[in-house]
């Protein structure tokens, strides 16, 4: 499934600057285009979920290069709400990784809150930051599209509702360069 396609299970929200929020039904490991981002754990090796189906459709290289990255505190190679990956340098972290097997350019790792874990409010600001950082960081290394799985709403258990709006604020707040973001969800 190309960026640029449009499907029946979509829905197009304008952000800014010309840029859009497209929502869809699909398979992010089948969508093609500059950066998925995936909904990692905070040890970025590899686990269940969207997670999961992103390091096996990228293949061994993947788990390899997330290997390689440093632990910022104990455990964790993506502390919750932040976002990583393998290459440039970008503030604190190390950016992204290749797409490896991937139909995509690149991938970028965050690690969404657990939905119980702190309070709703502090779920959502951690929410909003793991997605700020993730567009902040796709528009800095130049990424016209993204595709974002629903972050935290599956085993995290936050509610679908809650954190759509989170994430469409937060885009539409932050799309930057972006020219096209895209939610995906099965």
């Amino acid at each position: 499934m190309c960026a640029d396609q449009i499907s029946r299970h979509e829905k197009r929200f304008p952000l800014q600057k010309g840029a859009h929020l497209v929502l869809q039904l699909g398979n992010i490991t089948h969508w093609s285009g500059d950066v998925t981002i995936n909904a990692s754990n905070m040890r970025m090796l590899g686990g269940g979920g969207v997670d999961g189906a992103v390091h096996a459709a990228a293949g061994p290289e993947l788990l390899a290069a997330c290997r390689r990255l440093p632990t910022v505190r104990r455990g964790a190679r993506c502390p919750t709400g932040e976002a990583r990956g393998v290459g440039r340098s970008y503030q604190n972290s190390s950016p992204i990784t290749e797409g490896y097997r991937l139909p995509v350019r690149h991938v970028i790792h965050m690690a969404g809150p657990v939905y119980g874990d702190q309070t709703p409010e502090e779920s959502e600001r951690l929410l909003s930051s793991a997605y700020r950082s993730c567009l902040e960081l796709a528009s800095a290394e130049g990424m016209a599209t993204t595709a974002f799985p629903a972050i935290s709403c599956g085993m995290y258990g936050f509610p679908l509702a809650d954190a759509a709006k989170v994430a469409v604020q937060t885009c539409m707040d932050a799309a930057g360069s972006l020219r096209e973001a895209l939610g995906i969800g099965a």
